[in-house]
């Protein structure tokens, strides 16, 4: 056990601090604090021993240099040695058992205010983190605390054992103590990077990626692998770090993965749509000028073979028709902004579907993507890029009509979202077939064309979207087979002149959107 009988305090967020202060008092521990810490608790009626009395020695330079001084760091570091007490005793040294800081804001105050290097510098904590790791590292004489939601455990044992704390619990504290200030120097290190050079900002030299976990799964993709959700440290929760469960057993790796791709199809569009997904690929997706029920009854007709286990996606609320319709399937999953009282109380009924709760603000769209592979790690710009037909480049002899063109967004928003090779056929905006995964890309188109004879649908005046070019032109032969009066793909082949040849041949509108979706 640790028996706490000099505490300092020097924090910048001062939330919860007096009550842990008044604990502390309660058990006859020494408060030794400086600055404002000093100021907020004696306005509070606690009474504290000033830093500067306890090194002999002023605060200097702006207050930069207050704490580093052998009177608080050999107090921090001195273990129960008696060399230790020897060499305290001869300089007039008492030991320190607790520290309890928060660093200087340099998020808030200098990377998200995007100060000039000059005042950004100011925000850079020295004494704090030096304090922290001095406790952390002599765990077994001190402890460190450094959020205010540690208070409560904290006062909890301090209580519990007559103010002792065990060594264990400062252990954990050390370990989350290095991870804290690795994260803090973490923040400075890249808001430098961005200083040096600006083109750093999209590939900088060095990346620190700090995560804390939210909770483990039951497995990964498999029984036999482990896995846990991770969000990133001391970030507001976004996305789906920010789900609200409504019912449901716990999320699994899979479910995760598949939600992720079910949100990022649904947020493309903004009128009532519903999205069904099936191992990271959408097997129906649907608009609707009418409502959500009318998006999902047409969505299921994407795929209603596939769609059984799946994940649904949508951006709107859902009601109690809709709830009904969706009762009738097996799904895994529904994600939507909010259910209303009639429908939670309908899909409730259904014990192993997970309801979720995400609304679309708190969404966030990042600006880097990082994916490991063997022994490396991959980073580069998600595929944010915005949907502009007026860049879109007419290269048939036909030119397709408003409805046709405004039916070639849909399904270009679509296949953007597919598993490489990717076709997409839609009408009426909705799926009517994908070929996903394929390694060759006649092999998706007729895959597609599969998927929709299967679904029953009929094959005609449809659009066909490609999420790169085609190399040969018997995708294009086997796209108006499919029943495509029009085809969206980005061109860039050395065949292009080929298959625009097949597009007039056949009376087909073609467009090249001049960007690529591959989605590996």
């Amino acid at each position: 056990m640790i028996a706490i009988k000099r505490a300092l305090l020097s924090c910048w967020d001062k939330s919860g601090l007096v009550e842990l202060a008044k604990t502390l008092v309660k058990y006859d521990v020494e408060i030794v604090s400086s600055g404002g810490t000093a100021v907020h608790l004696e306005k509070n009626q606690i009474s504290v021993t000033p830093v500067d009395r306890v090194t002999g020695f002023p605060e200097i330079l702006d207050g930069r240099v207050k704490t580093l001084n052998p009177h608080i760091h050999g107090a921090l570091l001195a273990k129960r040695s008696r060399e230790h007490k020897k060499e305290l005793k001869a300089h007039g040294i008492e030991p320190i058992q607790l520290v309890v800081g928060n660093l200087y804001p340099f998020v808030a105050e200098a990377v998200e205010q995007k100060l000039a290097m000059k005042n950004a510098v100011e925000y850079i904590d020295i004494g704090g983190p030096t304090m922290l790791r001095a406790a952390a590292k002599n765990n077994r004489n001190a402890i460190a605390l450094f959020h205010k939601d540690q208070y409560g455990e904290f006062i909890d044992l301090l209580k519990e054992n007559e103010g002792k704390v065990p060594e264990a619990y400062s252990l954990r504290r050390a370990r989350e103590i290095f991870f804290y200030t690795s994260w803090y120097d973490g923040q400075v290190q890249a808001y430098m990077g961005t200083q040096i050079d600006a083109a750093e900002e999209k590939a900088p030299q060095y990346v620190s990626t700090f995560l804390e976990k939210i909770q483990d799964v039951r497995y990964g993709e498999n029984p036999h692998q482990h896995a846990a959700v991770y969000r990133p440290y001391m970030e507001e929760a976004s996305g789906l770090a920010a789900l609200e469960q409504l019912w449901g057993k716990p999320m699994s790796y899979n479910n995760y993965m598949d939600a992720q791709a079910a949100y990022d199809v649904v947020l493309e569009f903004n009128g009532p749509a519903v999205v069904i997904v099936k191992h990271t690929n959408p097997c129906g997706t649907a608009v609707s000028s009418v409502n959500i029920a009318d998006a999902f009854r047409r969505a299921l007709q994407g795929d209603p073979v596939s769609a059984f286990g799946g994940i649904v996606a949508l951006n709107k609320n859902v009601d109690k028709k809709t709830a009904l319709l969706m009762s009738k399937i097996f799904f895994e999953c529904i994600i939507a902004p909010g259910f209303s009282p009639a429908a939670l109380e309908i899909l409730k009924k259904k014990k192993n579907i997970r309801l979720l709760k995400l609304h679309a603000d708190r969404v966030s769209k990042g600006d880097k993507e990082l994916k490991s592979i063997n022994g490396a790690f991959l980073m580069q710009q998600p595929d944010h890029s915005m949907l502009n037909p007026k860049d879109w480049k007419v290269v048939s002899k036909k030119k397709p009509g408003r409805a046709v063109l405004k039916e070639m967004e849909f399904a270009w928003k679509v296949c953007k979202h597919v598993k490489s090779n990717a076709i997409v056929l839609t009408r009426d905006m909705e799926i009517y077939g994908v070929g996903a995964g394929q390694m060759s890309r006649v092999d998706a188109v007729t895959l597609a064309k599969m998927k929709a004879e299967q679904a029953d649908r009929e094959m005609n005046g449809l659009v066909l979207a490609s999420d790169a070019f085609f190399p040969f032109r018997d995708g294009i032969d086997q796209a108006v087979a499919a029943g495509a009066v029009a085809v969206i793909q980005p061109g860039g082949s050395i065949r292009d002149e080929e298959v625009i040849a097949a597009a007039n041949e056949h009376g087909i509108s073609m467009i090249f959107t001049g960007y690529r979706h591959f989605k590996h």
